[in-house]
């Protein structure tokens, strides 16, 4: 697959999630864009160990404990980044949580958990970043959504298809809310990707295979750059036509 990379140099990027599959794969390629990588995951090896590597290839980065779910968590985390990089520019909200079952079966922890991360957190994450933003004189924000949560449905799902639909319609309500303040909120809807898809899954899209987690990260990396500075509100998949009518 061709290396895709911007010029990022001189940003602090602030990615959750970041420990493994679509995560990893942003943090890394931020990080070899030139971006400052503040790594979150709820697993602190995960999170050191991402930060390590890119460290190790010449880039600089920071790992950062986290539950998003907690917005205490959220604001310290975000006040850690600022000590350690001065700025918050960038923030690409991937955590995420699934827990497949039947809609008659699935436990209510399992439900608050699902919609507490994957919503809840998200928009703790885009609030609290987002003030930062605002007073810094703007900055970009990706979430990271699902193209079941958008055109398409999933059945034994529910609750995680609930929480992405839920946040697509968050990304354009503060897309909206923030553009004049020069701050772009998109979302990426990435389809069946390696490392995320269910095991069993046969790719039903028209390419006929599973997509990597780094071509969700090229379409991140063009989001955040200065070349998609008229793109704000916007959904766009990563699904190999799987969506497509």
């Amino acid at each position: 697959m061709p290396n895709f990379t911007v010029d990022l140099r001189g940003r602090a990027a602030l990615v959750t999630g970041a420990g493994e599959g679509i995560g990893r794969a942003i943090a890394l390629a931020l990080g070899g864009s030139g971006a400052s990588v503040f790594v979150n995951d709820i697993n602190p090896d995960r999170a050191d160990h991402v930060a390590d590597e890119i460290n190790a290839a010449g880039g600089k980065a920071f790992g950062w404990q986290a539950d998003v779910a907690n917005r205490f968590q959220v604001g310290s985390m975000i006040e850690a980044m600022r000590d350690r990089f001065g700025a918050v520019h960038l923030l690409i909200n991937t955590a995420g949580v699934d827990r497949p079952s039947a809609a008659t079966l699935v436990d209510e922890y399992d439900v608050r958990r699902v919609l507490e991360v994957n919503l809840i957190g998200t928009f703790f994450c885009c609030q609290l970043a987002g003030r930062v933003m605002l007073d810094e004189g703007g900055g970009i924000i990706v979430n990271v959504a699902s193209v079941y949560g958008h055109s398409l449905a999933r059945s034994d799902s529910a609750p995680y298809i609930a929480s992405k639909a839920g946040l697509i319609g968050l990304t354009r309500s503060l897309a909206l809310e923030w553009a004049a303040s020069n701050l772009r909120v998109n979302a990426v809807c990435p389809g069946d990707i390696q490392e995320t898809a269910h095991e069993s899954l046969a790719p039903g899209n028209p390419q006929h295979r599973l997509g990597m987690p780094e071509e969700a990260a090229n379409v991140v990396l063009f989001l955040c750059s200065d070349a998609a500075s008229f793109v704000t509100g916007q959904s766009i998949h990563v699904d190999g036509g799987l969506s497509m009518p």
